[in-house]
């Protein structure tokens, strides 16, 4: 291996698989769910080191794969050629696929150079790949053996897979967060506590710990946290609400800890995140009163920003294609606070026990497909003719030769949208291809009118 800079399918609660994706009962009154199984079109678990990297101050991120891999996470983040980046790829070459080299001797080669030229390392994650995979090479006893050998160093050493052969796009930080829970200790305290869990933008935290702060509210952890050292013991008394809709098995994960979870809408846009909101206050027994006046000046800041917004989408149709399991839950702000037409909705997996809220406030009979029949849904996408088609990268550019106005997905997840101050900024994504269809349709009239 040489060291070189640079999702498992959630099935519970999900619906019984089937070929032809006949309607389904969904449970939720006018609620239409489809599953669909064929081929799909989706970046693989490795992606979610672009925003852990940023969020983990003092962890690395060490990519057990090709160079392939190498060249995904190292476009994926941008990273400048003399940058030094929180993440690397040990590169699986031809002589350890071959059976060569010993593949353990490789990577704790490779781990030693690493933390002896990065001593601030006190958090390295192993990240398993499709050719980590294909060759076996088991990372869980690789983690325990190097976290024996560093502990005296303070350097802890987990692995979680963000193979594409098992992983979808999101499903890296859900399983990333998994191995982070068995590291949380747990404690007998009777003080009620609360962890926000999903990978949150710093400035998105400072907003919200802020209006926590004006409601009464200290007792707030937020999991991940910026620094490995400080991660929050669990108790029987603390429950957590989930900021990010793809967190399926880090819900399971602190459920099987004893830790309760509250439900509520996820925190996208005015609508979602005053729920949101609402929800902890009302398990901490804010009042009312006091609520209202906490949340009083970014909302009413949100809801001026949004209605700007507002008249773009004005008899707009919507596509989504399934990609990182935000879908639902934008769906839901397009329809509910933008005014658009959703005419399909796409998503890799559902859980609809953590989508419930989601799943209700969307309008009656909108199409939801789980899962992902790519050439089904193109031609869907096709006969529907929406005016924005929400997707993924690698179908994006194809579609924009068909004509259509598309959105890259993978942006809304790299982008700050959670909470009322970003409510507007989440608009925008959506709101800019559209401004630039309307644009260059203006100046291909004005060119032809000249050229006339």
């Amino acid at each position: 291996m040489k060291s070189s800079n640079i999702s498992k399918p959630f099935t519970n609660d999900s619906i019984e698989s089937c070929q032809s994706a006949p309607s389904l009962n969904s449970g939720f009154k006018g609620v239409q769910i489809t599953q669909e199984q064929g081929q799909r079109e989706v970046f693989c678990g490795l992606t979610g080191i672009v925003w852990l990297h940023r969020k983990i101050k003092d962890a690395f991120f060490l990519v057990i794969g090709s160079r392939t891999c190498a060249h995904l996470i190292q476009s994926a983040a941008g990273v400048m050629i003399f940058a030094e980046p929180r993440f690397a790829t040990a590169i699986i070459d031809d002589r350890d696929l071959a059976g060569l080299a010993d593949a353990n001797d490789e990577l704790d080669r490779v781990v030693n150079q690493l933390l002896g030229r990065r001593p601030d390392i006190k958090l390295l994650f192993l990240v398993g790949s499709c050719p980590s995979e294909v060759i076996k090479l088991d990372l869980g006893k690789a983690a325990e053996r190097l976290s024996i050998k560093y502990s005296d160093s303070g350097v802890r050493v987990l692995n979680y897979s963000g193979s594409g052969i098992e992983t979808t796009f999101t499903e890296g930080e859900d399983a990333c967060l998994v191995s982070l829970i068995s590291q949380m200790s747990f404690s007998e305290s009777t003080e009620k506590k609360l962890l926000i869990v999903g990978t949150l933008a710093d400035i998105v935290e400072d907003q919200m710990a802020r209006i926590f702060n004006k409601m009464g509210i200290s007792n707030v952890c937020f999991f991940p946290s910026r620094l490995s050292s400080t991660l929050p013991p669990l108790s029987k008394n603390t429950f957590f609400i989930l900021a990010q809709p793809f967190l399926n098995e880090t819900a399971k994960g602190l459920e099987a800890k004893g830790v309760k979870r509250l439900s509520a809408k996820f925190p996208f846009g005015v609508e979602g995140s005053k729920a949101w909101y609402k929800a902890i206050a009302t398990f901490f027994g804010v009042s009312s009163t006091v609520f209202d006046e906490a949340i009083k000046a970014p909302l009413e800041r949100a809801l001026k920003a949004v209605q700007v917004k507002k008249n773009i989408f004005q008899d707009k149709k919507v596509f989504i294609f399934p990609d990182s399991q935000l879908e639902i839950s934008l769906a839901r702000f397009l329809c509910q606070e933008l005014g658009a037409e959703i005419v399909e909705i796409g998503t890799p997996y559902l859980n609809k026990k953590l989508m419930e809220l989601e799943l209700l406030a969307l309008p009656n009979n909108v199409p939801i497909y789980e899962g992902q029949n790519v050439e089904n849904q193109l031609q869907r996408c096709f006969d529907k003719k929406p005016d924005l088609v929400v997707c993924g990268l690698g179908l994006a550019n194809p579609l924009e030769a068909k004509g259509f106005t598309t959105k890259w997905s993978i942006e809304l997840v790299f982008s700050p949208v959670h909470g009322f101050e970003q409510a507007a900024d989440l608009a925008e994504l959506f709101c800019r291809p559209l401004d630039r269809h309307d644009r260059l349709k203006s100046l291909n009239t004005v060119e032809t009118g000249v050229l006339n």
